[in-house]
């Protein structure tokens, strides 16, 4: 019933519409033919007609002629007119326009000027950025070096130091020297992200194994904290991608996480299907990271937390190199941050 009186509604606003338009036409046809042709008519007579009047058979009879000389006046002033309002109306078009175009590519220009001014400053930034980073890791290098090289030298020159203090000396040396790979990796990484695009060599990749293997190796880094990894995964559930590129994925991700993540707490992997995408989720309690710097977190050579020294940061490589990664295989990578929880999700098409 609802849409039937909708429909009638419609339909008689639609005639009410068609009979005053109807009206109204009728109007104005029948004022023009009342009064204004008779002033046309008159108009035309008085213009361009001349009247004789001779009389016959005692009446007088008037006859019209054409006035030609009058007729080609205004045929010769009608073309100038018209000659003049075309020519002073294309050139008056052809000025707007002219002008409309100048002002559309102005602001063109200044569009483009400010993006290149935008990119120009990301570039000096990441620049300066990539000079820091690698000042800070050469300044770093040469603490460790000293440590193995000071500690190796203990050793070489006292052979008779007793065996718990060698023992002692030579983890040291060895934890020093392993700081010295990663930080040597880490020169690695700065010069492959930007010299070589990512090949993909792809193949059948179990999420499940691949995630669980990812919470063994770091068990021994988030042990000492009272830190737990859960694996929560789908059974079987498989991708068609390349294996070692995603797990450098989630480990560079669960490697953030470990960093920031409160003691005592739960960091958890979940990975399942959702539509046609596959769904990854890493999840931490930490400090909420600040709004401003969620928008570049992914960005080349940033660090969260810009105090730490390379010691306890990373190349600021990690999570862009991962987005490099994510988006060669088609897909995306986004993180939300609250008071609650850190949340880093892996969407694979």
């Amino acid at each position: 019933m609802d849409k039937l009186w909708k429909l009638c509604k419609r339909l008689g606003t639609f005639l009410v519409v068609l009979f005053a338009t109807l009206g109204f036409c009728f109007a104005v046809v029948d004022f023009f033919d009342t009064y204004l042709n008779h002033v046309v008519c008159d108009g035309i007579y008085w213009l361009f007609m001349s009247g004789h009047t001779i009389s016959e058979g005692g009446r007088e009879i008037t006859f019209y002629e054409p006035d030609w000389n009058s007729l080609k006046l205004f045929i010769s002033i009608s073309f100038f007119v018209l000659m003049f309002l075309l020519v002073f109306g294309g050139w008056l078009v052809a000025m707007i326009s002219a002008n409309i175009q100048k002002k559309k590519l102005g602001r063109e220009l200044e569009r483009i000027k400010a993006e290149n001014q935008h990119h120009e400053l990301l570039l000096q930034a990441e620049v300066q950025q990539k000079n820091d980073l690698i000042t800070y890791l050469a300044h770093d290098l040469k603490t460790p070096l000293a440590s193995v090289i000071g500690y190796l030298s203990l050793l070489d020159e006292t052979p008779d130091i007793p065996e718990q203090q060698r023992e002692k000396y030579t983890k040291v040396a060895l934890d020093k020297a392993f700081r010295l790979e990663q930080l040597i990796y880490e020169f690695f990484d700065i010069t492959r992200f930007n010299l070589q695009q990512i090949v993909l060599n792809k193949g059948t990749v179990h999420l499940q194994l691949l995630l669980e293997q990812l919470a063994e190796e770091f068990y021994p880094m988030v042990e000492p904290d009272g830190k737990q990894i859960t694996v929560h995964a789908e059974a079987e559930l498989t991708y068609w991608g390349d294996g070692d590129k995603l797990a450098r994925v989630f480990n560079n991700i669960l490697k953030n996480a470990v960093a920031y993540s409160y003691a005592d707490t739960e960091i958890a992997l979940e990975a399942h299907r959702e539509k046609e995408d596959l769904v990854v989720s890493c999840s931490n309690q930490g400090d909420p990271i600040p709004e401003q710097k969620l928008k570049t977190i992914f960005e080349k050579f940033y660090r969260l937390d810009t105090s730490r020294s390379s010691k306890t940061g990373g190349s600021g490589l990690g999570l862009a190199i991962a987005r490099e990664i994510v988006q060669a295989h088609g897909g995306t990578i986004t993180v939300v941050s609250d008071r609650e929880k850190t949340v880093f999700t892996v969407r694979l098409p």
